[in-house]
């Protein structure tokens, strides 16, 4: 059975890309990983990862740009923020029988492909509190929940799309096109506010096709958070705990990773691990003006009211 992983990158997120790939192989040097192109501006990258640690490219080239295509037709042009974001949906149809998907603004803590034998049970998995902590937003707008598309039991299975796993085949073509029409014409089932692409629509596909889910935080006590913006984590060396467990990975997800940012020293670390590979120089950012401050903490305390 041929098990591994997949990403979705292009040149312009390189330097995350090499400190996500080097914690993978710190771990697991001998994993498969595949490259999805997220658009044409990927040789950059892929050159950079198959010297570092023989990351392939997406073997089917043409099914990728198949499947863009399609999304470009269902979907009406201001549908979808970055509509090449749903390129990550090629996973379903690639070489890997089993596989686990990774955005690039993550790094590892373990070997992280061991997590697919909990396939042996389900056909799908994440691993992240996003329905303990934001309930639907980002994903589902109320409409659902008011009409009943899912399930209470069904919409407490909501996750972040940079993480996650399951089968080749467990979506087939003509179930993904069908449920992909489904979401075209019930865009008032969705959540866009602020700005998120494929996490909404790849939740619907979940919860509308794949009955054997799990998440891998749902265990006795609760499994350790992931979050980048999570202040609590403790850090021992280069690698974070939450209350005693090791987080299996750390996502900066809506986080601009640059320094200053939270734990910015670990995403500096894997980054540098290669000898062979000049550091990253990223500047440090200006700061910010007392009134664009003042304007930032505003819209803050708006965004927490909106939410409670």
């Amino acid at each position: 059975m041929t098990r591994g992983i997949y990403i979705v990158a292009n040149d312009k997120v390189t330097e995350n890309a090499i400190a996500l790939i080097n914690s993978i192989h710190i771990y697991d040097p001998e994993v498969t990983i595949y490259l999805i192109p997220f658009n044409d501006d990927y040789h950059q990258v892929i050159d950079q990862l198959n010297k570092l640690h023989n990351v392939r490219i997406f073997p089917d080239l043409q099914l990728l740009e198949n499947l863009t295509n399609r999304i470009g037709e269902i979907f009406d042009r201001d549908f979808l923020a970055l509509p090449n974001k749903m390129r990550k949906l090629i996973a379903w149809f690639g070489p890997l029988e089993e596989f686990i998907y990774i955005d690039t603004d993550i790094v590892v803590f373990e070997k992280i492909a061991d997590n697919l034998d909990k396939l042996a049970e389900i056909d799908f998995f994440c691993c992240d509190y996003h329905h303990a902590k934001d309930k639907l937003r980002n994903i589902f707008s109320p409409l659902v929940k008011e009409q009943q598309i899912f399930t209470d039991t069904q919409l407490e299975d909501v996750f972040n799309s940079g993480f996650w796993a399951s089968k080749k085949g467990a979506i087939t073509e003509e179930q993904l096109d069908t449920a992909l029409r489904e979401c075209a014409t019930h865009r008032e089932y969705f959540d866009f506010t602020e700005g998120v692409t494929d996490q909404p629509i790849l939740n619907y596909l979940i919860l509308k096709l794949i009955a054997k889910r799990g998440n891998l935080v749902k265990i006795p006590g609760g499994g350790p958070g992931s979050w980048g913006g999570s202040r609590n984590f403790q850090q021992q060396e280069y690698i974070l705990y939450d209350r005693g467990q090791k987080l299996k990975y750390l996502h900066w997800a809506g986080i601009k990773i640059q320094p200053g940012c939270p734990y910015w020293e670990i995403w500096e670390y894997y980054r540098n691990l290669n000898p062979g590979v000049p550091p990253v120089a990223i500047p440090v950012p200006a700061k910010k003006s007392q009134w664009q401050e003042t304007v930032d903490s505003v819209k803050n305390q708006l965004h927490q009211l909106k939410n409670k």
